[in-house]
């Protein structure tokens, strides 16, 4: 699909807002209103989009928008619903837009908690690895191998991203699913199946930040494009913790992971030891998937 096709009757982010060129998460915020519709109401963390979106009467968004701070995204969603409910807007989407410091990090235990308890709200998160917005310091989702401002060299990321979409998946909600700027159709048919769904949904879309991750504005479709082909990020989708699909089926040979990688300047400084690691990883990961889908399929 061209992304000119792509709902523009629906344009919802205005012209001109603080994002900077080639930000994968504001076009992921253009893709995600033009499918979700004008009966929006957004709830922001503190995060990169808490500054795009600014403040009335300068905000980039033509919806309601609820600042909150950094730990409560969860809990503040919870009760937008419930207020939105209690005035019988019931038709109105409400989606909670959070980083991965929002969610990953700071926000997990409010996050758990609106999914432990079902509450009816899309929970989106924007991942660009880091805490790009002040200063991009390492949080949970950086990669195994990565550099960040707390992480200067010769140091780097240690450990591995951890893996929210199995946390997720945990919660046996009904509906989790991953995307990607590089594949809009994918993506707007995710956030069009979380919007005809009742109780939590989560999104995970990844988002490449051009000056976190050391690359030039232009290549953040490409790079979101190498992260699904190299097995990195695939694009799957979970109901109720157990039924798992691919919903971009790659070839068994995939991308080297050096292909995506090495456009990234935070990993200029990578040596063969640890492109092992995290490709050994990356691997198991996919392997993992692979048999979640295949045990989904025979249990139908």
């Amino acid at each position: 699909m061209k992304i000119e096709e792509m709902n523009r009757e629906n344009e919802m982010l205005y012209s001109g807002h603080s994002a900077c060129p080639g930000c994968g998460a504001a076009l992921a915020v253009r893709f995600l209103t033009r499918a979700l519709g004008p009966n929006l109401a957004i709830v922001l963390t503190a995060s990169c989009w808490s500054i795009i979106a600014g403040v009335p009467p300068l905000t980039a968004l033509k919806c309601p928008i609820l600042h909150c701070p950094f730990p409560s995204a969860g809990s503040v969603g919870s009760g937008l619903r419930r207020g939105l409910n209690a005035k019988g807007k019931f038709d109105t989407t409400v989606v909670v837009l959070a980083g991965d410091g929002g969610t990953f990090d700071i926000g997990l235990q409010a996050l758990s908690g609106a999914a432990q308890r079902n509450e009816d709200f899309i929970f989106v998160c924007y991942d660009n690895e880091a805490y790009m917005n002040t200063g991009m310091q390492t949080s949970s989702a950086t990669p195994f191998g990565a550099r960040t401002n707390t992480a200067p060299y010769p140091l780097f990321k240690e450990g591995q991203k951890k893996d929210i979409m199995q946390i997720m998946a945990a919660h046996s909600i009904p509906y989790a699913a991953t995307a990607t700027v590089a594949f809009p159709e994918d993506m707007e048919y995710k956030l069009k199946t979380a919007q005809k769904i009742s109780g939590f949904r989560f999104i995970h879309i990844l988002s490449p930040c051009p000056p976190g991750w050391g690359t030039e504005s232009s290549e953040t479709i490409e790079l979101s494009r190498l992260a699904v082909s190299s097995g990195a990020f695939p694009l799957f989708e979970v109901r109720y913790g157990m039924d798992w699909k691919m919903t971009l089926p790659l070839e068994e040979k995939r991308t080297p992971l050096s292909e995506y990688l090495g456009i990234q300047k935070r990993f200029k400084d990578i040596d063969r030891d640890r492109l092992r690691v995290l490709q050994e990883e990356i691997d198991y990961e996919w392997e993992f998937l692979k048999d979640k889908v295949k045990r989904s399929e025979v249990l139908k």
